[in-house]
Order: structure tokens, then C-alpha cells, then sequence
């Protein structure tokens, strides 16, 4: 079921959570709405979901104007990060809950009511678990339960606020693969609000990047990941090392050290930052033949697993921190060691204006 939504404005008091946001989200996908704690992101959840009215705007579900449909009509499923169980019911009773509540003449019969509760309890592994309360599950399991109620009613679309945030890091890290291959199974356009740039990474098919109540860019995860289009892009999603220096003859002088530039360069004069990730800059003893070369100080080398992190400061301004990426056959094979002078070699970057 597709998504679509228009000119969609929100304001709290003085406060603008939603500015003229606008999305077209394709039938199927897992879609994360990801970006820092007060961007607007849940907000944006709710609108889709009918429990919040835009100020302007419209949302579109399956090619239907929603502006007078009621939330439980919308054929949403809702999962709220601190579970919303009912603490008095069983597992069980909270799954059936969204069926016993229907109109008389959609309501299912007794009998279907129990065999799809039975359907959901074994699509989210706890079928054991049947006869207990919220209270005797681990929070993973309460999450479980959560999502199989959303479900119960056979959404269209199913909308999830944060759904691991209140899970420790392991039990997050075990919910997003299940989540992931849940999906794969059903199929249902999803939509999971997040700011965690891990989570989003590896769970979503496309990613909408939300800044301020606005939309950053919108696209699949390899996309946004290697081609951000604006400076809060490049900073949010994934680790980034900046440069930032005055543009000078297409390039930004980063104190003396020229760092060559690619794509729309500003203005000569304009101060402006650039960025690269840890594994597109390398280390070196020397700049012999390297066209942009920052002189550095490295402080400290951190194994994981196969790959190396190389903390280092700039030789000249301290306060200036880099890190690289390395396998540990390149930092073996760079010869270097913590304390010990060296040279960051960085390829073409982007530049954008700082306002």
C-alpha cells in the first residue's frame, strides 16, 4: 500500500514540528524515518497514522485521502516504543483485544479470533507464552507481543515509534535482524521512526532523513549513505571526519593544506566544510605524491576484530579530531605508532557553504 504525503504542516503552540513535508513512500518497503530526538519524526508517525490532524496538508494511503477518515478505519497498525500492553490481560487477550473491539458485523467469530491469536504467536516465536501477562515477559518478548497485536487486525500499513529504544543494546541488536526478516515475510509497507543510524543501516530499504521538521533527503540506504546531499547528512548518518576552511581556486584551504574538491564548488571566499569517512581517508609517512596531506599526531589505535580505528589530532590546531579506518594489514604495513607524526591523505571532496 502506497504512502503519500502533502504540503503537511504541524505546530505545537510556537513551535513547528511538520514544515511543508512531502513524501511518496512505495508499497512494501520498510522505510526508516530517521534523524535527531526533536525533529518531528514521530510527529510525522502519528499524522500518518490519524492520531494527530496536520495543520495543512494530506496524507494519501492507497490513492484514499484520509482528511476525514478515522484512525481505526485507515487500516493502520500502530506499535508504541513503551509496548502499550494491557498490563491485566493476558499475552494471549492483548493479541485478540484489536478483534473483540471490531463492529459487530466485521467482528470475527470466536473460533478466528483464537486461530489467528494462534497464527501470531507463532509468527512471533512465543506461542509458549500464550497464558502469561506483560509483566512476567522480558521486554524483547513484551516488544513481540506489541507487534503481533498491530497485526491481529491485518494492516495495510504499520507504523512503528521507536520500537527497540527501551531494549538494551543486545536484545536491539537480535529485534532489528527478527524484525528485518519478519518483513520479508509479510510485506506490509512499514514505516519505523528511529535515531539510531545503525538501526536504520541495517533494517530499512529507503531512508527519510527528517532535520527540523523538514526533509533532508529521502532514498535507498546505500544511497543516502554514500551520496548525502547536504552537510546534515554527511554529519548524522554514519561517522564522518569534517574539514572546514575557505575556498580558494576550487579548493578548501584547510589551514595551508589545499584539499582538492568535486561536484558544485562554492564561491572563492566562502567559508565551508567538507567531510569524509573514516575509510575513505588513509595514513601516511610522507605526501610524496599525495595532493592533499594534513599533517597529524596519532594518539591511539583501537583493534575490532579485523579492522583498526586510528584516532589522531591535527599536528597544528589539537582540537581538530580525525579518525581512519584501516584493516589491520594496512596499519601493520603504515609502520606507524601512537605519538608518532604522520600525514592524513584525503581524495575529492564535496564541499558545502557554512550558513
Amino acid at each position: 500500500m502506497s504512502i503519500r504525503v502533502q504540503s503537511v504542516s504541524k505546530t505545537f503552540g510556537s513551535f513547528r514540528a511538520l514544515d511543508n513535508i512531502n513524501l511518496d513512500l512505495e508499497p512494501g518497503k520498510l522505510v526508516a524515518l530517521l534523524g535527531p530526538s526533536g525533529c518531528g519524526k514521530t510527529t510525522l508517525l502519528r499524522v500518518i497514522a490519524g492520531l494527530e490532524w496536520p495543520d495543512q496538508g494530506r496524507i494519501i494511503i492507497d490513492g484514499r485521502d484520509t482528511d476525514a477518515v478515522h484512525a481505526r478505519e485507515r487500516q493502520v497498525g500502530f506499535v508504541f516504543q513503551h509496548y502499550a500492553l494491557f498490563r491485566h490481560m493476558t499475552v494471549f487477550e492483548n493479541i485478540a483485544f484489536g478483534l473483540r473491539v471490531k463492529a459487530k458485523d466485521e467482528r470475527p467469530s470466536e473460533a478466528d479470533i483464537t486461530a489467528r491469536v494462534r497464527e501470531l504467536l507463532n509468527l512471533v516465536q512465543l506461542d509458549w507464552q500464550a497464558d502469561r501477562y506483560p509483566a512476567q515477559l522480558s521486554g524483547g518478548q513484551r516488544q513481540r507481543i506489541a507487534l503481533a497485536r498491530a497485526l491481529a487486525v491485518r494492516p495495510k500499513v504499520l507504523l512503528l515509534d521507536e520500537p527497540f529504544g527501551a531494549l538494551d543494546a543486545q536484545v536491539r541488536k537480535e529485534l532489528r535482524k527478527w524484525l528485518r526478516q519478519l518483513h520479508d515475510e509479510l510485506h506490509i509497507t512499514s514505516i519505523f521512526v528511529t535515531h539510531d543510524q545503525d538501526e536504520a543501516l541495517e533494517v530499512a530499504d529507503q531512508i527519510v532523513l527528517v532535520n527540523q521538521g523538514r526533509v533532508e533527503q529521502v532514498g535507498a540506504v546505500q544511497d543516502v549513505y554514500d551520496h548525502p546531499a547536504t552537510a546534515f547528512a554527511y554529519k548524522f548518518l554514519g561517522g564522518a571526519n569534517r574539514f572546514e576552511g575557505v575556498i580558494n581556486g576550487g579548493h578548501l584551504m584547510v589551514g595551508n593544506t589545499p584539499l582538492k574538491l568535486e561536484g558544485l564548488v562554492p564561491a572563492n571566499g566562502t567559508r565551508a566544510e567538507a567531510f569524509a569517512r573514516p575509510y575513505q581517508v588513509t595514513i601516511a609517512n610522507n605526501i610524496t605524491g599525495a595532493e592533499s596531506a594534513i599533517p597529524i599526531t596519532i594518539q591511539r589505535a583501537t583493534i575490532r576484530g579485523n579492522m583498526v580505528r586510528v584516532d589522531a589530532t591535527h599536528a597544528q590546531t589539537p582540537q581538530q579530531v580525525y579518525e581512519v579506518e584501516l584493516t589491520r594489514e594496512q596499519w601493520r604495513g603504515s609502520g606507524q605508532t601512537c605519538g608518532q607524526p604522520a600525514f592524513l591523505l584525503v581524495g575529492s571532496l564535496r564541499a558545502f557553504a557554512i550558513q
